[in-house]
């Protein structure tokens, strides 16, 4: 029987914690990681509606979106929605946890989705972040060096964009004396040595380092391996916020507009003046993404697409494009079929059920 554990392990390969905003509180909220799964229940937010509806289903995981504790609680007596929820699910063992920020930022999540479902081509992050990726520069017998790299590759090491196994070697001299407490792989004890070696430099994702190095450890023949890492100022372009892509040809601006609340689901869209007739490049940020309007601007965004924008916001579109508002709750609504695709094609020993109950609060007249 698969363990809670073996269900965060697999979220986590896909939107590792470590990417999540420093404001944010993804991971398991509640619940033992050494449970066994009967079921797990998908959903955008995780209230007390959605508590009992796991309770119905026989589920005693709920995998959502949007964590429920978000700032620290300082008392559990049922005062408020969040801890309400958090009792009822103490009560009833019931583990909650919500992939997040970190779901966003990666290229293959939320703005992904919304990105696939508008037909959206050429996608690129519209912001890509800074400050995730190392570099580490190992020095290797040159008879060793291929067993290394697959190592490394292995771990996760060399991926760049489209291009995997990537890496760069020079060759050169390494000298050492091993010291009469050394058990040397190449030389002898108080000998000095000579050996052929390749530098080899590799890139990887910062969290990572400990997976790399534990695998250049193991694949390394030194006892004593000499290795430096780097922190890169390097924008990873496959992690970030929001996304850009083309339609598959230009679109009427209203025909878009209305393209877009059928494939979204919309009741409606609070969106700026339309400026030029025919509409093509589009950016999308799932939730709230007005601190992406400059990077939807400097991408040739025909249309923005997200949520939550306030009313002083709207004027920065400043006629260089079209800001539609969908909302917050509609712009991540699909969140839940990512969530449940990817669990339900990992795992075949517990049931996935998806939440049949809409948890926005905001209504329509």
């Amino acid at each position: 029987m698969a363990k809670i554990r073996d269900v965060i392990q697999f979220l986590e390969e896909q939107a590792p914690p470590a990417l999540q905003e420093s404001y944010d509180n993804a991971g398991l909220i509640l619940g033992n990681r050494d449970w066994e799964v009967k079921g797990v229940l998908v959903a955008l937010d995780a209230l007390e509606s959605i508590v009992d509806e796991a309770i119905t289903k026989g589920c005693n995981m709920i995998v959502a979106h949007h964590p429920i504790i978000f700032r620290g609680l300082k008392s559990l007596t049922g005062k408020n929605y969040v801890e309400r929820t958090v009792i009822k699910a103490i009560k009833n063992d019931i583990a909650i946890y919500a992939a997040h920020t970190n779901l966003d930022n990666v290229a293959t999540g939320v703005n992904h989705k919304i990105c696939n479902i508008l037909g959206l081509q050429n996608l690129k992050i519209l912001a890509p972040k800074k400050g995730t990726l190392k570099k580490l520069v190992v020095f290797v017998p040159h008879e060793n060096t291929q067993e290394v790299l697959n190592a490394l590759y292995q771990a996760g090491a060399g991926e760049i964009g489209n291009y995997e196994n990537c890496s760069f070697r020079v060759t050169g001299t390494g000298t050492f004396t091993p010291n009469d407490q050394a058990n040397p792989h190449i030389g002898e004890k108080l000998q000095p040595e000579e050996v052929t070696e390749h530098r080899i430099e590799i890139i990887f994702p910062a969290y990572r380092e400990a997976a790399v190095i534990s695998a250049l450890l193991k694949a390394h023949p030194y006892e004593e391996v000499a290795h430096y890492l780097h922190s890169l100022d390097n924008k990873d372009l496959s992690v970030g916020s929001g996304m850009i892509g083309n339609l598959p040809q230009a679109m009427n601006t209203e025909d878009f507009l209305n393209f877009l609340k059928e494939k979204m689901e919309l009741n409606c869209i609070r969106h700026t003046t339309v400026i030029t007739a025919k509409v093509e490049r589009i950016a999308v940020c799932g939730g709230s993404g007005s601190f992406l309007l400059p990077k939807a601007i400097q991408g040739g965004a025909d249309v923005f697409v997200t949520a939550d924008l306030k009313y002083h916001e709207f004027f920065d579109a400043d006629q260089q494009l079209v800001i539609a508002d969908i909302g917050h709750y509609e712009s991540e609504r699909f969140t839940k079929d990512l969530i449940f695709g990817l669990i339900k094609d990992k795992f075949s020993t517990f049931a996935v059920n998806f939440s049949d109950i809409a948890t926005n609060p905001i209504q329509y007249f």
